[in-house]
């Protein structure tokens, strides 16, 4: 115990101590957040706070491992699989500093998570099974690897994504690394209780200058090493007890960014949008909408982590299916307060999966009408063989008119216009009118187009059937104005 206390405030002096200097060293740097329309903050704030978190930790937890005492004995146990956790976090660590001094690409962090994730199953820091009672356990075999993979990943981002208010981030992780170091006490696993106890001393010293009104940022240096931290020591704890609470403790003390980065994600995917994308609908968006302070946001989900971490506690003291149970009660109370705030809702996203299933069976079917219609451009020779592509094309992209004006080196101008056989005529209100001018390439003679599409409620797929009717023209016009003056002389 002395040495737990011991490694608790060791970390939390040495984070004290460091992280007015990573201030003063990241203002020098200009390493500073400025505000945006994401961010909540009026002012630069300095974002390498994680430097700070990451030096307070780890000194203290290598020279603990390799202490000649019961300590040091456990970690020899597990060498192999501490040593490529610490050296895979360092290198999310260092990912992560790269990307608050220089920036990088979210897909490129995205493969560096998963080459570390990698990294880690490799070297035996896997989920290989799970017991729900203590007759059922479930053996993954081959289904450990993308299990362990989504689950470092997964809180990976959880955490980084949860980093948008003072202290929320750093908070949230404080109350995780107290739970498994409380699990990992309570299953015997000091290592993990070292590890955890140090990460819990660092983000509490942090903490001082981290919560509203924030002096510094942990910044994705320390969001993203803290999360994959959490998540690979989950692992190493998990797959030392057989019991479910090995992951699903750790499961409900990170259940709100976990939630949140799932809901995020579908948002997303509902919305079109790409999933690394930037986005101000997190659950902590919507408490500040709904009138909340920032500290008073903060304090809320602290509340309701630490709820949701003390109900899991009760996961240890039961046996068999009731731990199941106590498990997914706590989750459908997640699940109610993120459909309070407004973060989730069944009909809205019911709707938006309609939606997205109507918009994208149009594109499909546009697609392919462009496809067809290349086969008409592709056979075309003369002028008419190219103008009925044309009208082809204008017919199976639901046009109201194409108008063809074409200016010969004398001047003259000719017209043709194709129109649909059909009676009445459209609405003019539900018509889109474009100009296409057609690239002469240095010809004596000029084209230019204009289209009219029926926009049928959509204009975006309006749009699109015109920027797929400018790509046929624009790809096909070359070899058509070859043989045009040729055609235009001979009409």
């Amino acid at each position: 115990m002395k040495t737990y206390f011991a490694v608790f405030l060791g970390s939390t002096l040495l984070a004290l101590l460091i992280t007015p200097l990573m201030i003063w060293l990241a203002r020098k740097l200009n390493a500073v957040d400025p505000p945006d329309v994401r961010t909540v903050h009026s002012k630069p704030i300095p974002r390498i706070g994680g430097v700070a978190i990451f030096l307070s930790a780890m000194p203290l937890i290598v020279t603990v491992l390799f202490l000649d005492d019961a300590v040091g004995e456990r970690f020899r146990d597990i060498q192999v699989q501490l040593v490529a956790l610490l050296c895979s976090a360092m290198f999310i660590f260092l990912i992560g500093l790269a990307d608050d001094l220089k920036g990088l690409p979210a897909r490129f962090k995205f493969l560096a998570e998963l080459f570390a994730a990698v990294v880690l199953y490799w070297m035996r820091v896997r989920i290989t099974n799970i017991g729900i009672t203590d007759a059922l356990v479930l053996h993954l075999g081959w289904w450990g690897c993308p299990l362990t993979l989504l689950w470092v990943v997964g809180i990976t981002n959880a955490v980084n994504l949860s980093d948008g208010l003072d202290g929320l981030a750093a908070g949230i992780g404080a109350i995780a690394c107290g739970v498994i170091a409380l699990f990992a006490m309570y299953s015997g696993q000091v290592v993990m209780a070292v590890l955890m106890l140090a990460l819990l001393g660092s983000l509490t010293g942090f903490l001082f200058f981290n919560f509203n009104p924030a002096k510094i940022f942990m910044g994705d240096c320390g969001s993203l090493f803290l999360g994959f931290t959490i998540a690979a020591a989950s692992i190493i704890c998990a797959s030392k007890s057989s019991a479910l609470v090995g992951l699903t403790l750790p499961m409900l003390a990170l259940g709100i960014p976990i939630f949140d980065t799932l809901f995020s994600m579908l948002r997303r995917f509902l919305e079109r949008r790409s999933l690394f994308a930037p986005d101000r609908s997190h659950f902590h968006h919507r408490l500040l909408d709904l009138g909340l302070k920032q500290r008073h946001v903060v304090v809320a989900i602290y509340m309701l982590t630490a709820v949701a971490s003390g109900l899991g506690m009760f996961m240890m003291a039961t046996r068999g299916i009731n731990s199941l149970v106590v498990f997914l009660c706590i989750l459908l109370i997640l699940l109610l307060v993120f459909r309070i705030v407004g973060s989730v809702g069944l009909r809205e996203t019911i709707a938006g999966l309609q939606k997205k299933y109507v918009i994208t069976g149009r594109q499909i079917r546009e697609r392919m009408c462009f496809d067809q219609a290349q086969l008409y451009f592709r056979r075309a020779r003369t002028f008419n063989q190219w103008w009925d592509a044309v009208c082809e094309a204008a017919k199976r992209m639901d046009f109201a008119w194409v108008s063809l004006k074409t200016k010969d080196e004398n001047g003259a101008i000719r017209t043709e216009v194709w129109r649909p056989d059909v009676t009445p005529p459209p609405d003019k209100s539900e018509v889109i009118i474009m100009n296409v001018p057609v690239r002469n390439h240095g010809e004596a003679f000029a084209m230019e187009f204009e289209i009219a599409i029926l926009a049928d409620g959509s204009l975006e797929s309006a749009s699109h059937r015109a920027t797929l009717f400018s790509r046929l023209i624009d790809e096909h016009s070359v070899v058509a104005l070859k043989n045009m003056v040729q055609g235009i002389g001979d009409s």
